[in-house]
């Protein structure tokens, strides 16, 4: 069981001129993407942060973003409810397609399709294909924020500005099940452990929650008051064993998983952490390395070694 982390800073990656909303994966290892306020879009590598490759740049704030790497594709939800879908071959041939009504808070790929989760409280299903909209559910009537896929159920978790965490199936949005007010005033962030067994979110409320299923549907199993202000990314340790939270109170926290027990703070003043809120959250495992991208227009990244 890891009862000890050591971390260390071994990277900054700095260019964009902007609060920085948007992490994926590219297609080379050891190599990422970011989605900025600005409007870029830019590829970083791991071991030459300062060789940051500008892909594409729209002209409004970016919200979100998900990578088809063997379609050549970005897909980027903006500010005003509008889904990008950057051709990385030809960027002048980038659509972009004004769907939501307010800002597109979440996208993910989904098998051969795209999902996206709108301020307007619709959750949509895209062709890749086609790059249209194919499917779209009113879910609240508040922002959706947040979204996540479990595999072993073909379930999606949503969170949601009305509280509520909502359980649907996957393939068809057919609501399974609602966690009434799981945060309040907000849900955040929600991540299923690797296994499909627990479900974790965090909220405008600063708690760190973890649900278990029983005969019932989801139940919940532990709670934390891990953060000062909102807790706006969740993400899990390849190895699934720690989980990572960022904060709108500047700072990253990491988790054993099992329990919530708290195992290291990385702050501004002892660590050199970030000097505004921390947005989003993920890990590159051929690197050992955790990425933290935030309002201060960087994204850091932390060596991270489980003991």
């Amino acid at each position: 069981m890891i009862s000890q982390i050591s971390i260390k800073k071994t990277a900054v990656f700095t260019g964009h001129n902007a609060a920085i909303f948007g992490l994926a994966p590219a297609a080379r290892p050891g190599y990422f993407l970011s989605a900025a306020g600005d409007g870029w879009l830019v590829e970083w590598s791991a071991d030459a942060p300062e060789l940051g490759k500008l892909l594409a740049k729209v002209d409004v704030q970016l919200f979100s973003m998900c990578h088809l790497p063997e379609a050549q594709l970005i897909v980027a939800g903006n500010m005003n409810g509008g889904v990008h879908w950057v051709d990385l071959a030809d960027p002048s041939a980038t659509r972009n397609v004004t769907h939501h009504q307010k800002g597109v808070f979440a996208a993910r790929r989904l098998g051969d399709a795209v999902l996206t989760a709108g301020g307007d409280g619709v959750l949509t299903r895209w062709s890749v294909a086609a790059r249209r909209s194919t499917e779209s559910l009113q879910l609240s009537g508040k922002s959706l924020r947040c979204f996540d896929y479990n595999p072993e159920r073909q379930e999606l978790a949503v969170g949601a500005s009305d509280g509520n965490i909502y359980l649907l199936s996957a393939a068809d949005f057919a609501l399974i099940q609602v966690l009434q007010d799981a945060h309040q005033p907000s849900v955040f962030s929600v991540c299923y452990s690797q296994d499909g067994r627990t479900l974790y979110s965090g909220g405008r409320d600063a708690h760190l929650k973890s649900w278990a299923r029983n005969t019932g549907g989801w139940v919940l199993d532990q709670v934390a008051p891990a953060h000062h202000f909102t807790i706006n990314d969740i993400a899990i340790h390849p190895g699934g064993q720690v989980l990572a939270t960022a904060s709108r109170d500047k700072t990253v926290k990491l988790w054993r998983a099992s329990d919530l027990r708290l195992l290291k703070v990385i702050d501004t003043v002892r660590d050199q952490g970030h000097l505004n809120s921390v947005n989003r959250l993920m890990w590159l495992p051929e690197r050992k390395m955790l990425l933290s991208a935030g309002d201060d227009r960087s994204i850091l990244g932390w060596e991270v070694d489980l003991f």
